[in-house]
């Protein structure tokens, strides 16, 4: 609801002569379908603010230092509005202050940056808990329950939080882990799964942080002819839409949407840029639950919202 206030109060501005005409993006991974979309939609509205305005898009792969290193070349060129998807929400503190006091506007997407003008990202807590509820349900609400844990940002801390939340509610689900890090990606939630089948004898489901690890448990669990468990996780990606569709242990995703998280920060980022204050400084996007009863009817990350 709020990110639908904002939208229907975005004013004029941009018809206006904007003050917009730099930006430096970083995101996690560009590598990633996930950041690619954010980064279009967030490119699509600055395009429409300013069709010459310079965008300078790059990669932090979760490196602090790198990260910081970037920020300082944001500051060196004099860009107007960093679009940044924090390495460390705490640590890239003193980064966003030096940006600040060069009157650079900070919007913090998809996790929180602490020192932002405003935040934009998913509920990742009722993304948690509304996954693990739907796993608790769908396991009759008793049987082992493993957490795969990922990159120390505020996005899945919050997930994970809110897993646990919902888990307390289910006094009969016994976890048996919520500590490994998948890394983010398909080849650490594989690894990491792999390791949890060798430790636990029977796992009755698993909710990865995000999808990439969702779909290297399934791979892991599938590889060992483990067939007892039911996975879920958080994104709505294009992988997971065809896994939600095939033979595969996975059955629900909380689905985010990475492009309108990009157009909403780029609007908000030239608000601000252009002397407005936010109504609202910590915007919260719904994430819909998908499923093999609704994947179908899904418009998922490659639709122009």
């Amino acid at each position: 609801m709020l990110a639908s206030l904002m939208l229907a109060t975005q004013p004029a501005a941009a018809a206006e002569k904007s003050r917009l005409n730099a930006v430096g993006i970083s995101v996690g991974s560009l590598d990633n379908p996930y950041f690619k979309a954010l980064v279009r939609g967030a490119l699509g509205e600055i395009r429409s603010i300013n069709p010459t305005a310079h965008i300078n898009t790059v990669s932090s792969d979760f490196v602090l230092a790198r990260q910081q290193a970037q920020i300082d070349q944001f500051i060196v060129a004099g860009v107007d509005m960093i679009l940044l998807v924090a390495a460390h929400p705490q640590q890239i503190e003193p980064s966003v202050r030096k940006a600040r006091q060069a009157g650079i506007k900070v919007v913090a997407v998809d996790v929180e940056a602490a020192g932002a003008d405003v935040t934009v990202q998913s509920d990742n807590r009722l993304a948690g808990k509304s996954v693990c509820t739907y796993l608790a349900e769908k396991i009759g609400g008793k049987g082992n329950l493993i957490i795969q844990n990922g990159p120390p940002v505020s996005s899945i801390r919050d997930r994970v939080e809110g897993c646990r939340s919902s888990l307390k509610n289910y006094p009969g689900i016994q976890l048996l882990d919520d500590k490994g890090d998948g890394k983010a990606s398909s080849f650490g939630g594989m690894n990491l799964m792999l390791s949890h089948l060798q430790r636990y004898p029977r796992i009755d489901a698993v909710f990865a942080i995000n999808d990439r690890q969702a779909i290297g448990a399934d791979k892991a669990a599938r590889s060992q002819g483990r067939q007892e468990m039911i996975i879920g996780s958080v994104d709505g990606s294009p992988d997971i839409e065809a896994a939600l569709q095939q033979d595969t242990r996975v059955r629900v995703s909380a689905g985010q949407n990475p492009f309108l998280l990009g157009k909403t920060a780029a609007q908000l980022g030239n608000r601000l840029v252009n002397g407005e204050s936010p109504q609202e400084r910590d915007i919260r996007m719904p994430v819909p639950l998908l499923t093999r009863d609704n994947v179908r009817e899904y418009k998922g990350w490659g639709a122009v919202h």
